[in-house]
């Protein structure tokens, strides 16, 4: 999973950035509205961390923006300010939550987490294929109930395929989501983590539909 977090306040920017990365996520951060939108516009995020007192651009601007030209990826606002009125508006033009400040990051990291299982479809914070269990509050990883250790990297290649069971996604989407901005994408890579994944799960786990792309089987059976 990759997040824009578009927060002007550096050490609120760090602090969560630092959990959503020991969370298995990659991060990029914007410390303005003109590079939010921007940033939101020319990627592909699964979800944005969006402050509503961003300089250049407030965040209720960049969100309009965004949604006016299609970007659907949810977004959680945050807010220093009081007046309900603007939470109400920032839902109204297409925000999926809001958090005001100050807040827990435990809270964040709850509220990031339900709107992305949201947008894929998932309700429980369990997600299930077969045998194979992920639990997205723990970061933990289990087939037939035994724990199964995942690298970082496998970690978030899986957990994406998992939000989107049932849907054949392709080796330059996972890239796209696999890795920060600032990172080197190669969707040769995945081919080698999809191996690595399948020497630790099973063949079955995760299905090839050549020329398309993974899948990981929707549903608990």
């Amino acid at each position: 999973m990759k997040i824009l977090v578009a927060e002007d306040e550096p050490r609120i920017a760090a602090d969560i950035a630092a959990v959503l990365k020991a969370s298995g996520m990659a991060v990029d951060i914007v410390d303005n509205g003109e590079a939010a939108w921007f940033a939101g516009d020319v990627e592909n995020y699964d979800a944005a961390i969006l402050d509503l007192g961003l300089p250049k651009l407030d965040g209720l601007t960049v969100l309009k923006r965004w949604r006016a030209n299609g970007r659907r990826f949810p977004v959680l606002i945050l807010t220093a300010r009081g007046l309900w009125t603007e939470r109400v508006e920032g839902i109204n033009v297409g925000a999926d939550d809001y958090l005001p400040k100050p807040f827990e990051m435990e809270e964040l990291l709850a509220r990031l987490r339900a709107i992305l299982r949201r947008s894929g479809g998932q309700a429980a914070p369990v997600l299930k294929s077969g045998p194979l269990l992920l639990d997205t509050r723990q970061m933990r990883i289990s087939l037939r109930g035994v724990p199964v250790a995942l690298s970082p990297l496998e970690y978030r290649l899986l957990a994406f395929l998992m939000h989107h069971a049932g849907r054949v996604v392709a080796s330059t989407e996972l890239a796209e989501h696999l890795y920060s901005s600032d990172n080197e994408r190669d969707p040769n890579t995945i081919e080698v983590i999809v191996a690595r994944l399948r020497r630790k799960l099973g063949n079955n786990v995760i299905e090839t539909r050549r020329g398309f792309g993974y899948l990981v089987p929707d549903g608990p059976d």
